[in-house]
């Protein structure tokens, strides 16, 4: 659909350049698709009546026809240069996006191929004890006081020398999502700290965002992220997550910056 509008902006844009006006010295102009000087008159084919006809070459303000009909030809160049460029960028984004799998995930191009990256398996630790999270559910009302969401591994096995890697997130459902910094601890990364409120069973998480930038790229639920500044070296989450409900799905990398001259 956007396609077919852009192509009848370059006809419109087209037809609108291929009239000219013919300038009068007397003030006045007509309306010609073309015309021709030949010695002392000026023949023109008038858009008005539709036919060729001819005036007195010294009743014409010729340099004022010449200059607005180069005017409007350098404009004519500049907008089709424009809506050929967008056309071209919209050509690659489908392009892009038909490399998507439409299955709910996280997934990273790499060249030709199309990688997809697994859910980590997440724990909450609290009050010594942990508690698995297998499957999308809140779980603040089985505990209390402070804990933290845990994943295993002090590093990452998905390492990207890219500080500004891109990542394309398929959501299932209209859910928040975004890349947090994690936190090694031992053997762990800390996605986040939690603190449960007994009274009302409610839970305060706090995960460290760092400021992305996105594109939606199907209205289905595709979106493009990245960061908005290059990632410093470390271990990071792409999260899709309910506020404050320990609803959250991870897909952990690591950025290590490849040494300089390699």
């Amino acid at each position: 659909m956007r396609r077919s509008v852009i192509v009848g902006l370059l006809f419109a844009v087209a037809m609108w350049a291929a009239n000219v006006r013919l300038y009068l010295k007397e003030g006045g102009y007509h309306l010609v698709r073309e015309y021709q000087v030949i010695e002392d008159r000026v023949r023109y084919y008038s858009v008005e009546r539709g036919d060729w006809e001819e005036i007195p070459l010294d009743l014409v303000d010729l340099k004022r026809t010449e200059k607005e009909a180069a005017e409007r030809q350098a404009e004519l160049a500049k907008d089709t240069k424009a809506l050929s460029e967008e056309t071209a960028a919209e050509k690659a984004l489908e392009k892009e996006t038909s490399r998507i799998p439409q299955a709910p995930g996280v997934y990273w191009l790499d060249g030709d191929q199309t990688k997809t990256m697994q859910v980590a398996e997440a724990s909450v630790h609290i009050n010594k004890k942990r508690q698995v999270l297998k499957v999308l559910a809140p779980i603040g009302q089985a505990l209390s006081g402070k804990g933290t969401l845990e994943i295993e591994g002090a590093h990452s096995a998905n390492v990207f020398s890219n500080a500004e890697q891109e990542f394309y997130i398929q959501l299932s459902e209209p859910e928040r999502f975004g890349v947090a910094r994690l936190t090694s601890k031992g053997n762990l990364r800390i996605v986040e700290n939690l603190t449960y409120l007994p009274v009302d069973k409610d839970v305060e998480e706090t995960p460290t965002l760092v400021e992305t930038l996105q594109r939606e790229l199907d209205p289905a639920g595709l979106y493009k992220i990245w960061p908005k500044d290059p990632l410093p070296e470390g271990e990071y989450a792409v999260i899709e997550y309910t506020v404050n409900e320990v609803n959250i799905q991870i897909w952990d990398f690591a950025i290590h910056p490849k040494p300089a001259g390699k």
